[in-house]
């Protein structure tokens, strides 16, 4: 507590004109929700907590309850404690100079315990079983987006953000373009400086296939739920610095439907007691990692993939995975081995949508090679041509099959728990039924 108040001090110091505080809570959807507080609520907030309701990490992402588990009606949705994480007292300079922010966990009102359910703790909970085999992971997030016009068009579709340069906008984007990073300049600038603002360390920056389509690279750490952290906090000041100069930023993995899709990749390995990377070796346990990794995808996709929206990434020579095949420096496949020297070996996860949930991709990400590495599986043989040209029969590439792959799942639960999957369905099953409860334009088109 004592150096919460220490922190608190420091902040203020540096900060002495701070009026107001927003105090985030991350749901199941990576939504970062919560309340925003009056400075002279900061001392009470750093003491004690501030309540909040206890369910709302788990409602939809309309901020729906479908009462998952019993959790917000069934048991007279009780009040949580959100309690200030260490660090996560930040600026936040999109606002205002008056302004910041703080990351949250829940905790019990009676208790003091934190809340199993919050995604936060279901990583901490699949790390402590990597940490029995002595492994500790390293890991970085890379975060696709789209810069999209604050406007809509006359249907509601997004429309493609204006250049600062010329005024118009494109109908197609420059993969790797300089020139493209030049144009978008002083929007990406200002990202990248309230980053620094916020210690969020991002590392490379470039443009993507899609008009106004960038990635920003987040630097390898072995602080794990540090690294998730930094990834959900990255997509709020995406879109708060972008929303601040005019334009407005999209994580939604396919917003059109001719260009390319977005993605969430992370590059991940193991080190052993001593420091050692136990991917560097052909004989260590790369094999098994990416044998787990294989096993458990199908069950996984609903994680990786957590809308309706984000299947339609998938299509044959996308450079989005549509098998579970791995492979040297080769981005047709689901999990890559980039190239690199020993040390430094990793697999590249590439399954997820940009708006899946940090925390919980992780989770599956870490329990897929926990599982490989404890049951001493073998991978299926690399693939060294296009793993992308056919999709594979056996995965779950629509929503419903995906929450019916997680249902039945014999993996995930020994990790995320067997409450915790049954509680990710059903919230995003109530999700699915609401968007299919109306009535879409295209069946007036065709059926009427």
């Amino acid at each position: 507590m004592a150096q919460s108040i220490s922190e608190l001090d420091e902040f203020l110091q540096a900060h002495p004109g701070t009026t107001h505080v927003d105090v985030i809570i991350i749901d199941l959807c990576a939504n970062a929700i919560g309340k925003r507080l009056p400075a002279s609520a900061l001392a009470s907030l750093y003491q004690s907590g501030s309540p909040v309701c206890g369910a709302m990490p788990l409602v939809d992402v309309m901020g729906d309850t479908s009462d998952p588990g019993g959790y917000g009606f069934s048991d007279g949705d009780p009040d949580a404690f959100a309690k200030p994480l260490p660090g996560m007292l930040q600026p936040t300079p999109w606002l205002s100079d008056n302004k910041c922010q703080v990351l949250c966990e829940l905790s019990n009102a009676r208790t003091g315990e934190p809340f199993w359910y919050e995604p936060r703790q279901i990583l901490r909970k699949v790390l402590s079983r990597l940490a029995e085999l002595k492994l500790r992971p390293v890991l970085a997030v890379e975060l696709e987006f789209y810069l999209i016009d604050p406007k809509r068009d006359q249907n509601n579709q997004p429309l493609t953000a204006l250049s600062p340069r010329s005024g118009m906008a494109e109908s197609a984007g420059k993969v790797l373009s300089l020139d493209k990073l030049d144009e978008f300049e002083p929007v990406l600038a200002a990202i990248e400086d309230a980053c620094r603002q916020q210690n969020i360390p991002t590392t490379s920056m470039i443009s993507e296939y899609g008009a106004a389509q960038f990635e920003i690279n987040l630097q390898h750490q072995d602080d794990i739920l540090l690294a998730a952290d930094h990834a959900v906090l990255l997509r709020r000041v995406v879109q708060g610095v972008s929303r601040a100069m005019g334009y407005d930023a999209t994580f939604m993995s396919k917003p059109f439907a001719e260009q390319s899709g977005s993605g969430l990749h992370v590059h991940i390995s193991l080190l052993d007691e001593q420091g050692n990377n136990v991917f560097a070796d052909d004989d260590g346990l790369l094999g098994p990692a990416i044998a787990g990794l294989q096993a458990s995808m199908a069950e996984s996709m609903a994680v990786f993939a957590p809308n309706i929206n984000v299947y339609r990434r998938f299509k044959p020579d996308e450079f989005v995975p549509v098998t579970r095949d791995w492979g040297e420096n080769n981005r047709s496949v689901a999990f890559r081995i980039p190239p690199s020297d020993t040390a430094n070996r990793r697999i590249e996860h590439r399954v997820s949508g940009a708006e899946a949930n940090p925390y919980l991709v992780i989770a599956c990400i870490l329990a897929g090679i926990h599982h490989g590495i404890e049951k001493n599986l073998n991978p299926e043989p690399a693939q060294t041509g296009n793993a992308g040209a056919s999709i594979d029969d056996g995965l779950p590439l629509t929503i419903w099959d995906a929450l019916a792959a997680m249902r039945s799942a014999s993996i995930l639960p020994q990790y995320l728990g067997e409450d915790y999957v049954a509680i990710y369905c059903d919230v995003k099953q109530a999700e699915f039924d609401a968007f299919m409860a109306e009535i879409h334009s295209r069946e007036y088109e065709w059926y009427l």
